[in-house]
């Protein structure tokens, strides 16, 4: 663990300012061709900026530099990024890129899910549009239909059990009308929570040049999507049964299950660890990705992120490793 001064939060509040300009009109912040790029920090005294960046970020954040530590200890080369995160004692304890733009996969749509939680009614009932369902053979959906009409509610945990995109595309329609409004929506409130190194252009998290994050904004935003109590209700959710009124007003049933390894049994969880929940996100752009909230054997609340996991095995014994030396 590394721990922060004063200076680093001057560094972030200036950021967070240089950002704010940057993200008030989306242009010439471009991803494209510009995977590698990390937050550039200089270390520089700027004065006491502590309360200002309190104010912004809120306070009780885990915060530390670009510098990676912890490395040496675990298989650090299954993944691209990495970061364990004690929210219980406000400290980072392992770092590994985290400051690193990265496609976000399917992790995206906690977001997603953070903007309906937090302004939408669960029970409004919503009608899915052609566009909703109109995915690639391989996109990860809930094999929703057009016309079906679903509780915003049902949407969501199709959206973060299954990892439908057809059900986050339905919820972008619901609440904005178009999922290009959605992910303004989205940007908003990444700038919001001080994810200022994050832009998104659509709810689900499909590639795209312009759709990007880094490992501490992810932590940003899922730090604040696991204050929810309906939020995590949701992600600690093995199995949903799905019930709504297809075209034809027939009742449709479908049951839908967690895609988090650690869920399904596919991999065991760490000692001494209670898995909360999480989610999961895998295209070839962004690899294989885990971003999970849980509890150490001392009942301190642990966030760990893995982006760009070589292989779904590589992942969770890689997240397995850092929850073991930097979790407890």
């Amino acid at each position: 663990m590394r721990c922060i001064n004063k200076k680093r939060f001057a560094v972030l509040a200036t950021l967070v300012a240089v950002n704010i300009a940057c993200m008030g009109i989306f242009t010439g912040c471009s991803f494209m061709g510009k995977k590698d790029d990390s937050y550039n920090i200089a270390l520089s005294s700027a004065g006491d900026s502590n309360n200002k960046i309190n104010s912004f970020l809120g306070e009780g954040l885990c915060v530390t530099d670009e510098v990676n530590f912890g490395l040496e200890k675990v298989s650090s080369e299954s993944a691209e990024e990495a970061g364990v995160f004690n929210v219980t004692k406000k400290e980072v304890t392992y770092s590994q890129n985290i400051y690193k733009k990265l496609y976000p996969a399917s992790t995206t749509k906690i977001l997603t899910a953070y903007i309906i939680l937090k302004n939408a009614n669960l029970n409004d009932v919503t009608t899915v549009s052609e566009n909703a369902v109109k995915q690639a053979g391989d996109s990860s959906v809930c094999h929703l239909k057009a016309g079906d009409k679903v509780s915003v509610k049902t949407l969501l945990y199709g959206m973060m059990l299954e990892s439908g995109n057809d059900a986050a595309i339905a919820l972008a329609e619901y609440y904005s009308g178009s999922t290009t409004d959605f992910a303004k929506v989205m940007n908003r409130y990444a700038s919001k929570l001080g994810a200022t190194h994050s832009h998104f252009v659509n709810p689900n998290g499909l590639p795209a040049d312009n759709h990007y994050t880094t490992l501490y904004d992810m932590y940003l935003i899922f730090n604040s999507a696991v204050k929810l109590s309906n939020f995590k209700e949701i992600v600690s959710t093995k199995e949903y049964t799905a019930s709504y009124i297809n075209a034809n007003s027939k009742e449709v049933t479908q049951v839908w299950k967690n895609t988090n390894g650690y869920f399904k049994g596919t991999y065991s969880a760490p000692d001494g660890f209670t898995i909360i929940g999480g989610k999961t996100g895998t295209t070839n752009a962004a690899g294989h990705c885990l971003v999970l909230y849980s509890k150490n054997a001392r009942n301190e609340d642990i966030i760990s992120i893995v982006y760009g996991g070589k292989t779904k095995p590589d992942l969770y014994k890689f997240m397995t490793q850092i929850l073991n030396e930097f979790g407890k």
